[in-house]
């Protein structure tokens, strides 16, 4: 059960988080002890000609209609340590691709991901905050 091994290692990077004050992901458990992460926000929820932002850049054709806001985007993560996941993969609608993803939990409101293709030293290092309170417009 995740609530037991995340007890054990003593972080729950259960809830919501932002990224960079643009989109908001509720990461949640799924699948066996795995977490996931679906867009509960976005700031910009619309595209130019004022249409629902869509997954326009998969590589699906048949999956480009798809609503951004409420899109999976986060699957498979698992504990792997004291306040660390790993193993997990991460879509990024923005460019249609996916990403091996692992996360740190660097205090109880700051989460750091490592997103990367092949080689974790090849990635990028993102900074997720937990929301606070209540934000507009949510999916």
């Amino acid at each position: 059960m995740l609530l037991s091994r995340t007890a054990a290692f003593g972080a729950d990077i259960q809830g919501v988080w932002m990224i960079e004050g643009e989109v908001a992901v509720a990461i949640a458990e799924c699948a066996g002890d795995s977490l996931c992460g679906r867009i509960v926000w976005l700031k910009a929820p619309r595209d130019a000609a004022g249409q629902p932002k869509r997954d326009q850049m998969n590589p699906d054709a048949a999956l480009r209609k798809r609503l951004v806001c409420g899109l999976t985007v986060l699957e498979g993560l698992r504990p792997a340590g004291p306040a660390r996941w790993e193993a997990g993969s991460f879509y990024d609608p923005r460019d249609g691709r996916r990403y091996t993803i692992a996360m740190e939990l660097k205090s109880a409101n700051t989460l750091v991901a490592r997103v990367y293709l092949g080689m974790r030293i090849l990635g990028k290092s993102q900074t997720l905050l937990r929301a606070q309170g209540a934000t507009k417009a949510w999916c």
